[in-house]
């Protein structure tokens, strides 16, 4: 065991790591964050970990469903879970004093789902109604085709939710052996943020997940290759051109990772003030919305700059993109220039730091990809120590003969 400030990392006998940090807050935040998602997947099994995510909150060998909702729900605390491409989040957030419910539902769900067909049978009509909801807002799948195309031939290039037809083959047996292969403690990493001690949580952690499998199955993750350019359109019949401009970029370890966000906090971030808001709406009126986001995984990324516009406009906004870029690969950014755009991100970190629900997450994540907890310290040197050559080593990332082009209408 060791302690850094207010965080004490902790490993038990089985490989379960844990990471504590002490609060004063009222509300606790306990969880797992298993290292897992839908790029584990086989191809006859696509939407899988999306769907074990859902069902795990079905049935376990000592309660019902009705059971597990109201287990932290009847003291005012909430249950979640969400996946992405490669992790599965499971916590609850609850009233001080509970945390001893809450590491004994967790592990229980963990540990000793059960799948019930009656219950998989009723969940696979709502992921099939979430499939086609999501379908039917092209605003976000236009994200998710754009990833397929960029990340083609790899895991990384399909969607989380998978498709209708595959959810029907997801049988118990088949949920309870994705369980008993990536559910284990070198897979998982432990959370809690809270007022309670951190001896206390260790020793209830050992106690509750001492049955835990402690190795599973080999992921086998590829590093995607960079797929040659494309520029396509997708008829859908929507009424608005929802446009992708992005590019392959490096992953989750990559030098480049915080060069790589404050460029996409400048270009497209929540600030009104970002280049392409300027641009496209503020000034022009173009658009309704417009943002750079980025999706790092940990052998690859890529940068992603959305819009959605009229489709008589879209050359017209392409073009204002594309010139955005070009100045800021030219250097025509000044030292100045960037310097505000580090100290508005880092105000931005600050604001988002009182999100104490997230901070409780990215307990969990850091400590599963990075095996420790950057201090807020330490993150703002890293960003203070951004140059304009980094800059605009990022921006060439995105020149017209590295970025991809996606539209939906």
């Amino acid at each position: 065991m060791k302690s850094l400030k207010n965080i004490t990392y902790h490993t038990l006998p089985s490989g379960l790591r844990i990471v504590h940090q002490q609060s004063k807050s009222h509300v606790e935040y306990c969880g797992v964050a298993i290292n897992v998602g839908s790029r584990d997947e086989a191809v006859d099994q696509y939407g899988l970990a999306h769907f074990v995510e859902h069902t795990i909150f079905k049935g376990t060998k000592h309660r019902k469903s009705w059971h597990i909702i109201n287990r932290m729900e009847a003291i005012g605390g909430e249950l979640n879970a969400y996946t992405t491409k490669e992790e599965t989040i499971l916590y609850s957030v609850f009233p001080y004093g509970n945390v001893r419910r809450a590491i004994e539902l967790i592990s229980d769900l963990v540990i000793s789902s059960q799948f019930p067909a009656n219950e998989l049978n009723k969940e696979r009509e709502v992921v099939a109604d979430e499939i086609n909801s999501y379908l039917d807002s092209p605003s976000e799948a236009v994200y998710d085709d754009f990833e397929d195309l960029i990340f083609a031939g790899s895991s990384l290039g399909h969607n989380i939710l998978g498709m209708v037809d595959a959810i029907s083959g997801f049988t118990q047996d088949v949920c309870r052996q994705y369980l008993k292969d990536y559910y284990t403690a070198e897979n998982m990493v432990l959370f809690y943020m809270g007022k309670t001690k951190p001896d206390k949580i260790f020793s209830l952690a050992e106690n509750y997940f001492s049955s835990i499998v402690p190795k599973g199955v080999s992921r086998q993750r590829v590093m995607p290759i960079v797929q040659p350019r494309f520029d396509e359109v997708k008829n859908i019949g929507s009424h608005q051109s929802h446009t992708i401009i992005g590019a392959h970029l490096p992953g989750l370890y990559s030098e480049m990772r915080y060069p790589i966000a404050l460029f996409a906090n400048m270009l497209g971030g929540p600030g009104m003030n970002s280049l392409l808001n300027v641009a496209l709406r503020e000034r022009r009126g173009l658009v309704y919305n417009v943002e750079a986001s980025t999706a790092m995984f940990t052998d690859a990324g890529a940068l992603m700059i959305y819009f959605g516009c009229d489709p008589d406009d879209l050359t017209r906004c392409r073009n204002i993109v594309r010139q955005t870029l070009d100045r800021m690969i030219d250097g025509c950014l000044s030292v100045r220039a960037i310097e505000a755009a580090k100290k508005q991100y880092l105000g931005q970190l600050a604001v988002a730091s009182d999100n104490r629900e997230q901070v409780a997450l990215s307990l969990g994540r850091s400590m599963m990809y990075f095996g420790d907890i950057k201090s807020p310290e330490d993150i703002k040197n890293q960003i203070l120590a951004i140059t304009p050559d980094d800059v605009s080593k990022v921006a060439e990332m995105m020149s017209a003969d590295k970025c991809s082009i996606l539209t939906m209408e």
